[in-house]
């Protein structure tokens, strides 16, 4: 029985109308939720959060830079999973919110790669370096921005979807490659400071605020996917008795 109540609870999700009322509630929640989040992570990072002993105050770009790091992979993953769940349980709601992932997690990206850079100048003595992390950063762009090429190059939204899919799925071996090039390949580009084995080797004044900005990215994207997700349900449903409901409600 609870089996069977799971599985009804996963499909409950393919249906439009149902993920329509859930993004519809939770959307606005969440990016209230983000905005305040952000707000006090920001300023702690900047006011509250001491200078680095090496680096000064040039550090607290890592405020911005490492979740927008770490949601660019998050929302790569997401994009494949759901394009997955796509293709083997034939959920169209899973290859719109695959479609919606794949601006937002390129937004991710090149703000990643802008903040690096800046951050790479006063450590580096450069803004750019062909170092494996921030090479294989780039690539991961490319994936993001060849997906949405690739969608709207095929008029079929069926075809594209299983095109799209598949290429995500693909591009997901760049993930690790990513996440281990530090360890892989000599590289300039530090190593983790918070995600290890024997604890974060970050002074918990700075990593606090870090915490807080990391939730506060993924609570905007949890917003901002809701949306786009809402609009093409919308637009692609909207002939459908419940969009006329909601049209009309």
């Amino acid at each position: 029985m609870q089996k069977r109540n799971s599985r009804a609870w996963f499909h409950r999700f393919g249906s439009s109308s149902y993920f329509y009322r859930i993004a519809s509630r939770w959307g606005p929640r969440t990016g209230w939720g983000a905005l305040v989040l952000m707000v006090t992570g920001i300023f702690m990072g900047l006011f509250v959060a001491p200078p680095d002993y090496q680096m000064g105050d040039s550090y607290r770009i890592i405020y911005i830079h490492v979740p927008t790091a770490w949601m660019s992979l998050s929302v790569y993953v997401l994009m494949a999973l759901a394009a997955a769940i796509g293709l083997i349980w034939k959920m169209k709601v899973s290859f719109h919110v695959s479609r919606a992932c794949a601006p937002i997690g390129a937004a991710f990206t090149f703000c990643a790669l802008i903040t690096g850079s800046l951050w790479g100048k006063p450590t580096w003595g450069t803004y750019w370096i062909w170092d494996a992390r921030l090479t294989s950063e780039l690539v991961l762009l490319f994936l993001y921005m060849g997906y949405m090429a690739l969608d709207k190059a095929i008029p079929d939204r069926n075809t594209a979807s299983q095109a799209t899919a598949v290429l995500s799925l693909v591009g997901l071996v760049n993930i690790p490659i990513i996440h281990y090039s530090v360890e892989w390949w000599n590289t300039l580009h530090q190593g983790s400071t918070v995600i290890r084995m024997d604890g974060p080797s970050i002074d918990a004044q700075m990593l606090v605020p870090l915490l807080i900005t990391t939730v506060a990215m993924n609570l905007y994207f949890v917003s901002v996917l809701f949306s786009r997700v809402r609009c093409e349900l919308l637009n692609l449903e909207r002939r459908t008795q419940w969009v006329r409901e909601v049209i009309n409600g």
